[in-house]
């Protein structure tokens, strides 16, 4: 399969990150992105040719755990400052910067991380007029992140120091006539106030970018590029009712009408009633061609026996294969002499950077996930992939602009293998339906309390282990359910969420009296890391 390209219509301004390996490097894109200002995120040793014909009208140096003094420890492409552009580096890309031009990192075993707070002493068009305190006669005050080893001690020659801090000396250095600007700090977290104020100043009074990246103009975009790539052809797309295959559907419902053929593969393994919900909101509200598939059996089949968690996704993921490429066939055939030439998918921008990361070797694969990818070769669809360049909550800003409803935008991620991964060991009907059930009844009261908005991601764990219970006055041997809830901002560190005890003691209670298959109910205090958010 081949990746149709995209033509830019509203990505002119646009500003281009290199990544030297921070956790946090993809939160510098999405600041950029939520100043309404296209940008994209390369690795730091991108060849010359490609940062060039980016055409950034800035660039941002990301933080990395290096220290400049390391043997071949990365360093930034004289590219970068032959564009002629405002530079900006933040931790290691602010000392790489000034190992660049001169100056003086101090090389240290000590690593300062959390909250500091630094005193803005010089002036700089960076910095004027941003500050979260001041007092009488005294500098502003920023508070900020740090998250470093190393530090710059001595500023190169044409840079002056706008900020310090009692451990730091230069936590703000600035170029004004170059418009070259280092940050000691991260400005991309949010226990940094003035970041997005910070990035904003920098994209958009420094490099001069407009702030057209929105969802309105997105969808025009999107929307004008789709009906130029695909003519008069037919599209196939797997509908998985998920946030991401659901906006690709929506959007090239707009853009195509009855072009558009979405096969929904129903694989028994899904939350309640949502294969009925699925169908309700494309097929009969929208009035999206969906086949739906009834595949229960043939996935629950294929998964008997085996209770290892990659094992299970990587049965689950090729049945899928197997059941779409069949659907792919009966719709080619039926299609009436119309060709069936592309094969749209839900890929989002972390995706792409992650898939990236592992092409070049640094990053290790924590879970696999299934993907439309792996057809077989009578199958030779081109690939649509129009969210390619969309972090998560752009796209869900772009399927509530194209009209998709809140509730299925803005519900908790389910993860690909669905209930096939929070069911522990060997997967059964049996057990699946009992999850179903469950998992309901934690929704509901989650949303009836408040709670389900105040977590990012909440949900049941079948528990293949059985435990006594007592029922009026009768004995009862029957199995445990883990109710998980976490809260966290981008998915890479999560902490359980603090729920209140009567919440989980109603869950809880309901649970075990409308579920004769249940005899006990415990709640996951587990934080990410050492835990991951899934249990498998």
């Amino acid at each position: 399969m081949t990746t149709a390209a995209a033509t830019p219509a509203i990505k002119e301004d646009r500003i281009l990150i290199l990544d030297f390996g921070s956790q946090y490097s993809q939160l510098i894109a999405r600041r950029v992105r939520d100043s309404g200002v296209f940008c994209e995120m390369f690795p730091y040793d991108i060849d010359s040719q490609r940062i060039i014909d980016f055409g950034a009208k800035g660039v941002i140096l990301s933080g990395g755990p290096e220290s400049v003094h390391a043997d071949n420890s990365p360093r930034i492409n004289d590219a970068v400052f032959d564009l002629g552009v405002p530079v900006l580096g933040i931790c290691y890309g602010m000392q790489a910067m000034a190992d660049r031009f001169g100056g003086k990192v101090h090389a240290s075993d000590i690593h300062e991380f959390g909250a500091a707070t630094i005193e803005v002493n010089g002036h700089s068009q960076l910095t004027e007029g941003i500050e979260d305190s001041r007092t009488e006669g005294q500098s502003a005050k920023l508070n900020v992140w740090m998250s470093h080893g190393d530090k710059v001690i001595e500023a190169p020659v044409g840079f002056d120091i706008i900020a310090s801090t009692p451990s730091c000396p230069i936590a703000i250095m600035a170029n004004d006539d170059k418009q070259y600007y280092g940050l000691q700090f991260h400005p991309e977290v949010t226990h940094t106030l003035q970041g997005q104020a910070l990035l904003s100043r920098f994209v958009h009074q420094i490099c001069a970018c407009a702030g057209e990246w929105t969802p309105d103009n997105i969808a025009d975009m999107r929307i004008a590029q789709l009906k130029e790539q695909i003519g008069d052809k037919q599209v196939l797309l797997g509908l998985s009712g998920g946030v991401d295959s659901s906006v690709v559907a929506a959007l090239l419902h707009k853009a195509i009408g009855d072009q558009l053929t979405c096969v929904f593969v129903d694989n028994g393994l899904l939350r309640l009633h949502e294969g009925d919900q699925v169908m309700q909101v494309f097929a009969e509200n929208m009035g999206v061609k969906v086949i739906r598939v009834d595949a229960e059996d043939l996935f629950l089949n294929a998964l008997a026996g085996e209770s290892d968690p990659e094992k299970k996704r990587k049965i689950i993921g090729k049945t899928f294969i197997d059941v779409f490429a069949n659907s792919a066939r009966e719709v080619s055939e039926q299609s009436d002499g119309k060709v069936v030439e592309f094969l749209a998918q839900g890929t989002i921008y972390p995706d792409v950077i992650e898939s990236a990361k592992s092409h070049q070797g640094k990053a290790h694969v924590i879970k696999s996930h299934h993907n439309v990818g792996g057809l077989p070769d009578d199958l030779a669809f081109k690939l649509i992939e129009p969210l390619r360049d969309l972090f998560k909550d752009e796209v869900r800003k772009l399927g509530i602009t194209l009209g998709l409803p809140a509730k299925m935008i803005y519900r908790h991620p389910f993860p690909g293998p669905g209930l096939g991964v929070r069911i522990l060991g060997e997967v059964k009907k049996e057990y699946a339906d009992i999850l179903r059930l469950a998992d309901a009844i934690f929704m509901q009261e989650l949303e009836r309390s408040g709670w389900y908005d105040k977590t990012a991601q909440a949900f049941a764990v079948f528990q293949p282990i059985k435990s006594v219970g007592v029922v009026g006055d009768g004995r009862r041997y029957a199995w445990v359910i883990a109710l998980r809830a976490v809260e966290t901002v981008d998915f890479m560190t999560a902490r359980f969420a603090h729920l209140p005890y009567e919440l989980i003691e109603t869950v809880s209670n309901r649970i075990m009296n409308e579920i004769a298959e249940v005899s006990r109910v415990t709640y996951d205090v587990s934080s990410k890391p050492p835990a991951t958010i899934e249990w498998e």
